[in-house]
C-alpha cells in the first residue's frame, strides 16, 4: 500500500521495476494496477513472487539489505525497521534477536515492501517523515502462532510511543511491517501545524470493505511560513572519540533534526570538548533528544525556540551523461533563483565518469544545469 501510493504521488514505476531487478532475488515480478476503494481512485501494487519456504533469520534479512543498491540513509532506515520488527517478534516470543523466526514478515514480499520503500522515498527526495494518528483496527486475525487479537502482538509493541486510534475499525489496519516502517521513519512525530500539501497518493489495500476506503493515503509538502518556529538542541561531550561523531550526527538528522553541526568547545577543567548542535522542528524534538543519547556520551541535553528565516527551496532532478543528478532551488529576495547540485549525486557520478567532484560540478555550472 506504501508504495502504491508512492507510485501515486509521482515514483516511476520503471524505476520500481528496475531496482527490484537490480535486488538480484529471483524472479521477482512487480504488477501495478489503478484500482477504486470507495470511489477513491488508487494504485494497487502487487508482488509476483516464486514459491518459497524460508523462515529467515534476522541476519538473513540485514544481508539482503546490505546488497541492495540503494543510499547508505534508505539502508540504515530499512536496518532499523527491521531490527524493529526483530526486537518486538523476540519479546513476545520470550526469545532473542538472534533466535526469532521472522515468518511472514521474513517472506520475500515483506522485505521488498520495506527495502522498497525505504530507496523510493530517497529517489523522490524527501528529507523529514512525520504520521497522524496510526489506525490499527480490532478483532481477530489468523497468523502463524494461531488466533490472535488485533492489534497483534507485535504490532502494539512497535507503534510504542507512536500515538494510535482506530480502535472501533474491524479487521486489522496495520500490519507489523507497516507499523515498523512508520516507527522507523517518524517516531511517531507529527506533522508541522502548518504546509503546504505538493501532491497526494492513494495506495489500495487487497480487501475492498463497504463501509469505507481501504487505501493508505500519503501526501507531500513544504514548509508554509519562511520564518519557520524550531528547536535549537544542544549537548556538550569531552569523552566521545572523534571517529563516532558523523555516526552521532547521522543519527540525529535521521531522527528529524534539519541541521546537525558539531563545534569545539573548552569544557571545565581546560579539557577540549565537541558540543553538538541540532536544529529540529518541535515534532521531531523527542526523536532527536533520543538520538543524542544513543549516539553520543552526553548525559543530558538542552533546548530552546529559535527562528528560522529561510529562502523559498524547490527540488528537481536531470539527467546528465547518464547519470541522475538532483538540484536544489532557492530563490533570493527579488525573485533571482539559484541552483545547485546535491554534492552525494556529483560525487556518485564523478566516481562512474571518472572525474572529481568539481570537475562534475564544473562542467554542470557550464552547461547551464
Amino acid at each position: 500500500m506504501t508504495l502504491g501510493a508512492l507510485l501515486d504521488i509521482g515514483l516511476a514505476e520503471t524505476w520500481l521495476r528496475d531496482f527490484i531487478a537490480r535486488m538480484n532475488v529471483g524472479s521477482a515480478e512487480v504488477r501495478v494496477e489503478r484500482v477504486r476503494r470507495c470511489g477513491i481512485a488508487c494504485t494497487k501494487v502487487t508482488f509476483e513472487l516464486p514459491p518459497e519456504h524460508a523462515h529467515r533469520h534476522l541476519h538473513h534479512v540485514l544481508e539482503i539489505v546490505g546488497r541492495a543498491d540503494m543510499p547508505e540513509r534508505a539502508k540504515r532506515l530499512a536496518t532499523d525497521a527491521f531490527q524493529r520488527l526483530a526486537g518486538a517478534e523476540a519479546t513476545v516470543h520470550g526469545t532473542t534477536i538472534e533466535k526469532v523466526h521472522f515468518h511472514e514478515v521474513g517472506a520475500l514480499d515483506s522485505i521488498l515492501d520495506v527495502v522498497c520503500t525505504m530507496a523510493a522515498l530517497e529517489e523522490l527526495g524527501l528529507d523529514a517523515f512525520f504520521t497522524r494518528p496510526v489506525a490499527t483496527g480490532s478483532g481477530w486475525i489468523d497468523i502463524t502462532h494461531g488466533r490472535f487479537p488485533v492489534p497483534a502482538p507485535a504490532t502494539l509493541r512497535i507503534l510504542q510511543g507512536v500515538p494510535v486510534t482506530g480502535l472501533d475499525l474491524d479487521g486489522e489496519c496495520t500490519t507489523p511491517t507497516g507499523a515498523a516502517m512508520i516507527a522507523a521513519l517518524t517516531k511517531g512525530a507529527a506533522p508541522p501545524s502548518r504546509f503546504v500539501p505538493v501532491a497526494t497518493g492513494f495506495g489500495a489495500g487487497s480487501r475492498d470493505p463497504a463501509d469505507r476506503p481501504n487505501c493508505l493515503r500519503v501526501f507531500t509538502a513544504e514548509v508554509a511560513d519562511p520564518s519557520e518556529s524550531l528547536l535549537l538542541v544542544q549537548a556538550d561531550v569531552d569523552d566521545l572519540p572523534p571517529e563516532y561523531v558523523p555516526a552521532a550526527l547521522d543519527a540525529m538528522v535521521a531522527a528529524g533534526a534539519l541541521d546537525a553541526v558539531v563545534v569545539p568547545v573548552s569544557m571545565k577543567k581546560g579539557r577540549p570538548g565537541t558540543r553538538f548542535e541540532a536544529l529540529a522542528p518541535e515534532a521531531a524534538l523527542h526523536g532527536v533528544l533520543e538520538s543524542m543519547f544513543r549516539a553520543t556520551s552526553t548525559l543530558g541535553a538542552r533546548f530552546w525556540p529559535v527562528t528560522r528565516p529561510a529562502l523559498a527551496r524547490r527540488e528537481d532532478v536531470i539527467e546528465w551523461r547518464g547519470q541522475r543528478i538532483r538540484r536544489k532551488h532557492v530563490t533570493l529576495p527579488g525573485g533571482e533563483v539559484r541552483a545547485k547540485p546535491e554534492y552525494e549525486d556529483v560525487a556518485r557520478a564523478a566516481a562512474v565518469l571518472g572525474l572529481t567532484p568539481w570537475e562534475v560540478r564544473a562542467a554542470l555550472e557550464r552547461a547551464g544545469s
